[in-house]
């Protein structure tokens, strides 16, 4: 028996508003930022796309901001957190903080910011000849999906003083607090360049690994960054849904699989290349550049406000490995076709493996003759 045509049942209002948005949306495992086709979008008053990754679960979204020549985006503030990546080109913004004070910082290539939560802020691009592309990633569609008014969420007075951090953290600025490592954090508004970000050793999640988690204007949005030395991988691990892997230096890729699976899903990347590993989807990368590979992860519920109980689990046995109970794959236990496929990919790009102390590579090439 079918429903009636006017019951409502399952409704998702985010992707309802997100239809309503008139700008293209983008559903693939894997995104090239880049390439991502821009409209006109009256919200911003700047050209948009919206992004809808395979994993990217219930909680985040991503959109792709287009700046024009000399533009700049409409006045916004609004009740629900977001971090902006500057895939391209250069530009300031303006940030009025719930004590009256306004504060603006220029960004570039590699920029990562958050403006406190609904402070009200402006995005101005500095070239008069070139367009400045920004990627942002937002909790927007759980919240709207709990509150269904777009009004409350974009229109509300109500202020967060809480939220403004210091006046150096909008300077680039900001606190290094010390944990063990992957767990180190660094406090701020503005990180000026992510490529040049010192990050901390992490030898734990893979071999020479280095990683900095980030507390942005005290939000829930949750901010790694990774790197892999030339000719090195990551362990192998699984998480929930929703970290969004964006590539910022070097090229290589990542594979994927469910446990039990016979084949792997691979996908390259680069620059500004995005892809969500789905829940419980084991997924493990691979530098073959000759310089280090970097990337960031953006997600809800952060190291320091992880919201969920499995969040909090994550945070405290990220390394732990899967015969103990946990998520991470030992180099060991791995399936030998991954390190020969590594060696065969290195050979293609003229870099030489990092990987002998983990690894009898000899053996393993001749196993393959």
């Amino acid at each position: 028996m079918s429903e009636p045509a006017d019951s409502k049942f399952c409704l998702d209002p985010y992707l309802d508003w997100a239809a309503g948005e008139g700008v293209p949306i983008v559903e693939d495992f894997a995104v090239d930022l880049h390439k991502v086709d821009t409209k006109p979008w009256a919200r911003f008053g700047t050209d948009g796309a919206i992004i809808h990754t395979k994993g990217r679960g219930d909680f985040v979204t991503l959109f792709v901001i287009d700046l024009p020549p000399g533009g700049a985006s409409e006045p916004m503030s609004h009740v629900f957190d977001e971090v902006f990546f500057v895939l391209s080109g250069a530009g300031s913004a303006t940030v009025e903080t719930a004590d009256g004070g306004q504060h603006t910082f220029e960004w570039g290539p590699n920029s990562l910011f958050s403006p406190p939560l609904n402070a009200r802020y402006r995005l101005f691009n500095g070239s008069g000849s070139e367009r400045a592309r920004l990627v942002v990633c937002s909790d927007f569609p759980i919240l709207f999906n709990n509150y269904r008014n777009e009004d409350f969420l974009f229109d509300n007075p109500f202020k967060f003083p809480e939220r403004t951090g210091k006046a150096d953290h909008f300077a680039g600025e900001g606190d290094f607090v010390p944990m063990t490592p992957g767990r180190h954090m660094w406090e701020t508004n503005f990180v000026p360049d992510m490529v040049n970000f010192e990050l901390k050793g992490w030898d734990k999640r893979g071999a020479g690994s280095s990683n900095m988690k980030f507390i942005l204007a005290e939000s829930v949005m949750h901010v790694h960054s990774s790197e892999m030395p030339v000719g090195s991988y990551k362990k192998a691990h699984w998480h929930r849904p929703g970290a969004h892997v964006i590539c910022i230096t070097g090229h290589g890729y990542s594979l994927l699989w469910y446990e039990g699976d016979e084949d792997y899903v691979r996908h390259p990347w680069h620059h500004g290349v995005v892809f969500t590993p789905p829940e419980r989807m084991f997924h493990q990368h691979f530098c073959t550049s000759p310089v280090p590979a970097r990337y960031i992860a953006l997600n809800w519920g952060s190291i320091r406000y992880p919201l969920t109980q499995d969040k909090k689990d994550q945070g405290t046995n990220a390394e732990v490995d899967v015969k103990e109970g946990g998520r991470q794959i030992s180099y060991e236990d791995q399936d030998p076709r991954i390190h020969r496929m590594f060696l065969e990919e290195l050979a293609k790009n003229g870099v030489e493996s990092q990987m002998g102390k983990y690894f009898d590579e000899a053996a393993i090439m001749e196993a393959a003759q």
